[in-house]
């Protein structure tokens, strides 16, 4: 099977085995607080996270440029380690009052969002190089995206079936534990399967930021993605961590309901990764790319009218949009990953990624300070609705004006 063939190389498959294991603790952690700070703080939950897309921007504008000096496998070691330290605040406090704390969630937020911000980029950098060979690059992107899509369909499964049993703190416990898991996958990597190192390039002027910028902006489709990815992440995040708990609990749903909603979600996030990944890359990549906004655009936009239906009818309605929304997010990530991997010089691929990550958490910061204003009593639906208008028009505007593109050869 072509997705599995990245597996073949025993340093990316122990790469995958680690991300796998933390990012079903990822999700377990996000589920759980978003479904804590809804319940906690209402609408205003939405402040928290802004809080980390804050935090993501001015680590990756201020210490982009000395994080590219940095070796990427002992940048992606520290991030973890990073985490899984940060997780113990909030544990120790959890433990010792009987639930997290605001003053505990808020820093492992903030230190979280650090991690992240010094690890996706050293991840992009690093594909290539363990990959080796670039026909590899689509199946191992589509692999490494799974990692996250699997997750969302077992972590908030687990969370779903576990709700019950175990104390929500213990939820970040398995999250640290995760993060551990994943440092040790990467000490692995670096005594036995360390790839060839990148030439060093002397490091620009400015604020390094620009450099991720200018080299996304020269690709006419990676370009337009920079531009709508503020708005489109930011109404995908303001819809899936505040605007759908908010509905579930408005209808008298528990957090078991919202685990199930996001765990249909992944299902249909790894299926569309395995029949994508599974594929070649398009020669007009923009067609599947722009699809994907309109469809998770019209799946957000469906959540808003639901409790308008019949009751019967609704809790089919939430499992369809859900999944309809799920389907979407390998349509565009894998081509855009194979594409900034493959047509930016790889000195440049961390600032590129870390140029989407400000602007994906640009749009998240702008949306959550926003939002808790917005969805509040009866606004909730119809600035729900908006936000997959805004999602929709993202693609729509993308499909129209690169209908007759084609790169050059």
């Amino acid at each position: 099977m072509r997705l599995l063939q990245p597996l073949r190389v025993p340093a990316l498959a122990l790469l995958w085995g680690g991300l796998s294991l933390s990012a079903i603790g990822d999700q377990l952690y996000a589920v759980a607080l978003s479904w804590i700070a809804t319940d906690v703080f209402g609408p205003a939950a939405g402040y928290l996270g802004a809080l980390q897309a804050l935090t993501v921007l001015l680590v990756a504008i201020l210490a982009g440029g000395m994080a590219d000096r940095w070796d990427a496998l002992r940048c992606m070691l520290g991030a973890d380690l990073l985490r899984a330290a940060a997780l113990l605040v909030p544990i120790a406090l959890g433990l010792a009052t009987g639930s997290p704390t605001a003053i505990g969630l808020g820093l492992a937020v903030v230190l979280l969002a650090v991690g992240q911000a010094l690890f996706q980029p050293a991840l992009q950098a690093m594909l290539p190089r363990l990959a080796r060979d670039k026909a590899l690059l689509p199946a191992a992107n589509a692999l490494f995206d799974g990692t996250e899509r699997s997750a969302r369909l077992v972590g908030p499964g687990l969370l779903a079936l576990l709700a019950g049993l175990l104390p929500m703190i213990h939820f970040l416990t398995i999250n640290a534990a995760s993060f551990l898991l994943s440092a040790a996958a990467l000490l692995v990597i670096m005594r036995r399967h360390r790839p060839d190192p990148v030439p060093p390039r002397e490091a620009p002027r400015g604020i390094g930021i620009l450099r991720g910028i200018r080299a996304m902006r020269r690709h006419p489709l990676l370009g337009y993605v920079l531009a709508g990815a503020g708005p489109l992440n930011g109404a995908w995040y303001a819809v899936f961590f505040l605007g759908l708990p908010l509905l579930l609990q408005r209808d008298g749903q528990g957090i078991g309901s919202y685990g199930v909603l996001i765990a249909t979600y992944g299902a249909a996030n790894l299926l569309s990764n395995i029949v994508c990944g599974s594929l070649a890359m398009p020669a007009r990549p923009q067609f599947r790319m722009f699809a994907s906004s309109m469809l998770v655009g019209a799946g957000m936009a469906c959540f808003a009218g639901i409790g308008a239906l019949p009751p019967a009818w609704q809790w089919p309605a939430w499992l369809a949009a859900a999944f309809a929304s799920g389907l979407a997010g390998p349509l565009k990530d894998i081509p855009v990953a194979v594409l900034r991997q493959s047509r930016i010089p790889a000195p440049d691929i961390p600032a590129a990624t870390r140029a989407q990550m400000v602007a994906n958490n640009g749009g998240t910061l702008v949306a959550m300070l926003a939002m808790p204003s917005l969805m509040q009593g009866d606004r909730l639906g119809p600035a729900v609705l908006g936000c997959g208008v805004v999602a929709f028009a993202v693609g729509a505007i993308g499909f129209i004006r690169f209908a007759r593109w084609r790169e050059a050869a």
